[in-house]
């Protein structure tokens, strides 16, 4: 019996969720037929057979996590294979050693298909180069990472402007993704602050307000699966405040908000803020968020319809605070006015729970402080 491990995927990858099997026990495959579709934290990366055989057993099934090293399926035959990212593995029925590349589906023959290893294939698709016609100038015609990044260099010659970096281009990805998976759908209020001291400081009182509306209805402050289409529901708000800076937008979070008092807030929202500032901020406090809020008041705008970033549900948007007329009792008087937008993840939230949710932030929000 031979073993097929779950190969070294590259960039320091050690571990991969099986999206999909294309085979099963007591298929007989040839080399380069896909086996096995799995998604590590870069990308998803289809997994070919790297020689003939009969397939007699499968480890894991769609969602279980496997580490590199450990057996993807049990082949008919004698001895057992490593299942490197590039090497040499035993031929199939022609006799013939091959190389084999993890993720050049339908085909590792470089006469079928473009030879590069994943982590080349990653950066291919992240610059959006087609490998199809790339002439690779490694060993045996290998695409590397210089001849990818060449022909992504020229096309934004060709193109011009700037080339989004860090943080900047982090946000793209992240916004783009968010745009593929997410079904969004936007409400908006008004929060009458007329009972609030005339010194008003939105941000710490929307914290509150948040925590009040993720215990009146949970299930915003939870995270989506899209794929395995299950919801995590989250007992602790963990918010994440977006932090705009000229390097780009910074979402640090806000750990517990329910369970702190306003001065523990306001202290911690400007330990945030300041480590943001001084780029010192640790990669942890930067993760987690549950919630999003973005105070873009701050700049300018009255409603907006703010992106939801998986595997988050919900993010609430706060506006300029404007002094408007309001009906009170048949008269006429002027009302500091908060606006207020709220954009959920339909697939995992319904109109009734965002409706209550946002029912619930407002009332809070518009009761006297303390």
């Amino acid at each position: 019996m031979k073993h097929f491990k779950l190969p070294d995927l590259g960039e320091g990858l050690q571990e991969a969720e099986i999206v999909e099997w294309h085979v099963k026990p007591g298929d007989s495959v040839k080399a380069d037929q896909l086996l096995v579709s799995v998604e590590t934290a870069k990308a998803i990366v289809d997994i070919p057979a790297p020689y003939d055989g009969v397939v007699l057993k499968t480890y894991g099934v769609d969602g279980d996590i496997i580490h590199v090293g450990e057996p993807l399926l049990a082949y008919e035959g004698e001895g057992e294979d490593s299942g490197t990212v590039v090497g040499k593995l035993e031929a199939g029925e022609g006799g013939e050693g091959d190389s084999f590349f993890v993720g050049a589906a339908p085909s590792t023959r470089e006469h079928l298909a473009p030879r590069a290893t994943p982590a080349v294939r990653q950066l291919a698709r992240q610059l959006g180069v087609e490998l199809g016609g790339l002439t690779g100038s490694g060993a045996d015609g290998l695409i590397t990472r210089a001849d990818v990044e060449a022909v992504a260099e020229n096309a934004r010659a060709s193109f011009g402007g700037e080339r989004l970096r860090g943080v900047r281009r982090s946000m793209a990805l992240n916004m783009a993704r968010a745009h593929a998976e997410v079904v969004p759908v936007m409400l908006a209020e008004d929060a009458d602050l007329s009972r609030w001291p005339a010194a008003r400081e939105p941000l710490v009182r929307l914290a509150q307000a948040i925590a009040v509306a993720c215990r009146a209805e949970p299930g915003l402050n939870a995270w989506f699966d899209g794929k395995a289409l299950a919801v995590r529901r989250h007992e602790q708000l963990d918010l994440g405040i977006a932090v705009d800076t000229p390097d780009g937008l910074f979402v640090p979070v806000l750990r517990n908000v329910g369970q702190r008092d306003a001065d523990d807030l306001r202290e911690g929202m400007r330990r945030l803020r300041a480590d943001v500032k001084a780029r010192s901020i640790p990669p942890q406090e930067m993760m987690g968020a549950t919630v999003t809020l973005t105070n873009f008041g701050t700049l300018f705008g009255r409603y907006a319809s703010p992106v939801v970033v998986p595997p988050q549900v919900a993010i609430i948007g706060a506006g300029v605070i404007r002094d408007q007329p309001v009906a009170v009792d048949g008269r006429v008087e002027v009302h500091p006015i908060l606006p207020l937008s709220l954009t959920f993840d339909h697939r995992a939230v319904t109109g009734g729970e965002a409706g209550r949710f946002f029912k619930a932030l407002v009332e809070a929000l518009q009761q006297p402080e303390g």
